[in-house]
């Protein structure tokens, strides 16, 4: 399969914790196009685990995107964005550039996602958390 992506858009990754945004970026685009939720947590914390700083992470995120966009670069969002809200914030930052949206949904099955979340090194989820992600991702 052949996906063709301009060059100037905002490219969200939408999934659930486990789901394969962060293999899939690695593998499709750039590591200077991609901005990570979780990497912002980390730049601000030191752990990307922290959610504490989620409102400071996603500032950052959007910062980071927003000036790609004004240099006319593309930008890949990798965080969850099953939420309505979270996924409105993007469309608006590609509508004030003027520039495309796109929306790329890994739909993978969550007892898959649950699986992979139990193998993580990096981070400890709750089954409940991937769950209710699903269901908002639904």
């Amino acid at each position: 399969m052949k996906i063709s992506i301009p060059d100037l858009c905002l490219v969200s990754l939408i999934g659930v914790s486990g789901s394969g945004k962060s293999s899939f970026a690695r593998k499709h685009f750039l590591s200077t196009e991609t901005v990570n939720s979780d990497h912002c947590r980390a730049l601000l914390s030191d752990d990307e685990n922290d959610q504490s700083v989620t409102a400071e992470a996603f500032a950052l995120l959007h910062q980071i995107a927003g000036a790609r966009l004004k240099l006319g670069r593309r930008v890949v969002i990798d965080a969850t964005s099953v939420q309505k809200e979270s996924r409105a914030s993007l469309l608006q930052l590609a509508r004030d550039h003027d520039c495309l949206a796109v929306a790329m949904v890994l739909n993978i099955d969550p007892k898959i996602c649950e699986e992979r979340n139990v193998t993580r090194t990096d981070r400890t989820l709750k089954t409940h958390v991937v769950r209710n992600q699903h269901r908002a991702l639904k």
